[in-house]
């Protein structure tokens, strides 16, 4: 039989994710993607504290600002359009008032570093290997100021090596145990054009390879790969043919769960959460039927007995 699609079947990797585990993520917006995925099922996660970060340079700023724990102040932060932003994070952190902005950050700071330092897996995922610079320093985020205050140049690969090599430096130095996972994100940036955002991510990808030969406790995920080279046909994206859809979403996932989650006793809990998650989620037809209140005394005590087992668990109350 001809085979007419390519597939790169799941590798089981260690350490495993399970529910003991805490994984902290972080990068760009594909990091939210498989984060919902996690909290979904009720794994012990963070995710992106400081928002979308797509750049290696960017994000590594980022980590030492957090492991050094240097707090932000009111000369880190700039008013544009009512609103209060800083180039190291995403703008959805922005706000308008002053002091709560500040407080906000270094919040952020003092949660990621507590994080960092009981995290069982690090997730960093890159977007891309274009940089805008102002003052001689890579931003996370522009926040809709002209394009004529920035400088847009692409980051040779060694600059890339060495700063994704220092974030893991940073974060091995404060948890050694902690295994650095990295994934390329495969959102198309096509802004910078298509054979630019090839480039950008062949930058990325020969940066962390280079890095991952290196260092032992790092390990690379190819979400990029099962997006571009196994699925490869635009049903699997949004209409704006940039982002990957549900669907492609679904299909990492259940990949990513069979690298990472091969526990057996993990297997079961998830089942029991998905099968609660679908409960919270039943509109009856007749709430005040005997077989709908049998129903949800039964949800009731399947929580009950998982948030038992696992009290960082939360469910939404029931009415």
């Amino acid at each position: 039989m001809n085979q007419f699609f390519t597939t790169l079947p799941p590798k089981k990797q260690t350490p495993d994710i399970n529910y003991a585990s805490k994984v902290l993520l972080m990068g760009s917006c594909f990091v939210e993607n498989i984060g919902q995925r996690l909290e979904y099922h009720k794994f012990q996660t963070k995710v992106n504290p400081f928002g979308i970060i797509f750049h290696p340079v960017a994000l590594n700023n980022l980590i030492k600002r957090v492991i050094e724990q240097r707090l932000f102040t009111e000369k880190d932060i700039i008013y544009q359009n009512e609103q209060w932003h800083c180039f190291e994070v995403h703008s959805k952190l922005s706000n308008p008032d002053k002091s709560e902005f500040v407080s906000l950050l270094n919040k952020q700071i003092i949660d990621t570093y507590n994080w960092i330092t009981t995290a069982s897996h690090i997730v960093l995922t890159y977007g891309t290997a274009w940089g805008y610079t102002r003052n001689h320093t890579i931003v996370a985020n522009c926040h809709k100021i002209p394009q004529k205050e920035f400088t847009k140049t692409i980051t040779p690969i060694d600059q890339l090596e060495n700063d994704i090599t220092e974030s893991v430096n940073l974060l091995k130095k404060l948890n050694p145990t902690a295994a650095v996972l990295f994934t390329v994100s495969p959102v198309r940036h096509l802004k910078d054009g298509i054979v630019a955002n090839n480039q950008s991510k062949a930058h990325l990808l020969s940066a962390i390879h280079s890095v991952i030969n290196k260092n032992a406790d790092t390990h690379y995920y190819p979400a990029y790969e099962l997006v571009v080279d196994c699925l490869r046909d635009y049903r699997f994206y949004t209409p704006d043919l940039l982002h990957p859809n549900e669907t492609a979403i679904d299909f990492i996932w259940e990949h990513f769960t069979a690298t990472y989650m091969h526990d057996d006793d993990t297997k079961k809990t998830i089942k029991q959460v998905i099968e609660i998650q679908r409960g919270l989620q039943h509109k009856a037809f007749n709430p005040k039927s005997e077989a709908h209140k049998k129903f949800m005394a039964s949800l009731h005590a399947k929580i009950t007995r998982i948030t038992r087992d696992f009290p960082f668990m939360k469910f939404y109350q029931i009415p």
